[in-house]
């Protein structure tokens, strides 16, 4: 699909998209409680879809409704031999650990960019757990066989905390006891923490955290509870993102659905973007974000990676370089994060300078009309079509259906706040 973004400006309210991290996760702890929980707000992105028919794989059942899921399981109970995680990084990241408590033969596959993400580190920790695993030279399919035994181990924390995250999850469901996992160089500190709170949200036990270097589990406990569990997933602040950018740069936004307090690594943005926040509700926030922010910034995306595409768009229309640490967290998303933002933004005459582990913008000078390509990538494609906002003409984007991984109704929110957008095949 390409999506042609007109010069425009924006006012209305958006209702923020679902966070995928939380729902994903949700459908996890749904999986490995044994019990009933009723999910209330549930996602519908792909990415979400993806996390859905993997715990129906492993031996959940959901009755769909249009504003719960209802989720009967008695654990990880594979109901075929192929679990299928579509493009969902944290859908592989978590499912194949869980994946790896049946004594069952699984096949893991995916799509798109997921056949090209390492998975060297299942390779290299799961057989430590008596888990019997073969990659294609360290990437998809895997085959595996469990069951995992738990066992103290030390795993790399430096690539993605989604690896850590799914064995989390996988020594709970497991019942781990008098264990401990060791983590060298922890990235995205903040999604551990939604990971751990979602446990917590969900009755079940969760390990000792010292210092986000050692996680013990002290006793073994049961998982099952006649309790139902029913739990709201909250909004997006990674989607969320991208209007506090288009707010701060091109008019006035207005957000509904934000959690304030939320352990979401994307909740930065707002130290970066100026807003005013009224509280409008017990359990909701309202953020109104002005056009008017002057200077350029610095910023350390190391521990929400995610924000380098909206804050691209955010500097490419302030006077001044504006610099965003991080890089080296952007090589294994939907694409090479660092590499493409520079190439596109560049098609329409924005400086960015790869720095070492730093991107430096250079801004203000004005964006000019042309044609771009997403790269299958949907925050690429959602940052550009900000960016073309206050372009000095239309901005043509290629593969601009890439924004349903995370947000399928970007395109239509967009134009609901006054943006001039065509859509065609």
């Amino acid at each position: 699909m390409i999506a042609t973004v007109y010069p425009s400006t924006i006012r209305g309210s958006i209702q923020v998209p679902v966070s995928k991290s939380a729902m994903q996760r949700a459908l996890a702890a749904a999986l490995i409680r044994k019990g009933r929980t009723v999910l209330y707000n549930p996602g519908h992105a792909a990415d979400d879809l993806a996390a859905l028919a993997c715990i129906r794989s492993l031996g959940a059942t959901v009755d769909v409704f249009a504003d719960r899921f209802e989720i009967l399981s008695h654990g990880v109970c594979p109901t075929g031999d192929v679990l299928d995680c579509g493009e969902s990084g944290l859908s592989i990241r978590m499912f194949t650990s869980l994946a790896a408590l049946s004594d069952q033969p699984i096949r893991i596959v995916g799509k798109g960019s997921l056949l090209t993400r390492p998975m060297r580190f299942f390779e290299e920790v799961l057989p430590l757990l008596q888990v019997r695993i073969q990659l294609n030279d360290g990437r998809l399919p895997i085959m595996l066989q469990g069951p995992m035994i738990p066992r103290n181990i030390t795993v790399d924390g430096s690539l993605s905390s989604q690896f850590l995250t799914g064995l989390l999850m996988a020594y709970t469901a497991a019942g781990a006891g008098g264990v401990t996992i060791e983590v060298n160089e922890l990235k995205s500190r903040p999604y551990i923490d939604l990971t751990l709170d979602i446990l917590k949200r969900f009755g079940l036990p969760l390990p000792e955290n010292d210092g986000y270097q050692r996680f013990h589990f002290r006793q073994r406990e049961a998982l099952f509870s006649a309790q139902e569990i029913q739990y709201t997933v909250e909004g997006d602040w990674s989607g969320a993102s991208f209007w506090f950018a288009a707010g701060s740069d091109t008019g006035t936004i207005e957000l509904t659905g934000l959690d304030a307090t939320s352990t979401q690594a994307d909740r930065a943005i707002s130290s970066v973007v100026s807003h005013q926040r009224n509280k409008t509700a017990a359990d909701n926030d309202l953020y109104l974000i002005r056009e008017g922010r002057s200077g350029a910034f610095e910023f350390d995306a190391t521990d929400c990676p995610d924000l380098f595409p909206p804050l691209v768009a955010l500097a490419a229309h302030i006077k001044g370089e504006s610099v965003i640490y991080g890089t080296d967290r952007l090589r294994h998303k939907e694409s090479d994060r660092a590499i493409v933002l520079q190439r596109e933004f560049g098609k329409l005459g924005l400086p960015i300078e790869l720095d070492g582990n730093a991107m430096r913008v250079v801004g203000g000078a004005g964006l000019q009309g042309g044609v771009v390509h997403a790269t299958g990538d949907h925050r690429i494609a959602m940052s550009l079509a900000i960016a073309a906002l206050r372009a000095n003409g239309p901005v043509v984007i290629e593969e601009a259906e890439s924004v349903r991984k995370s947000y399928p109704d970007f395109w239509d929110d967009l134009r609901s706040v006054g943006a001039s957008v065509s859509l065609s095949e």
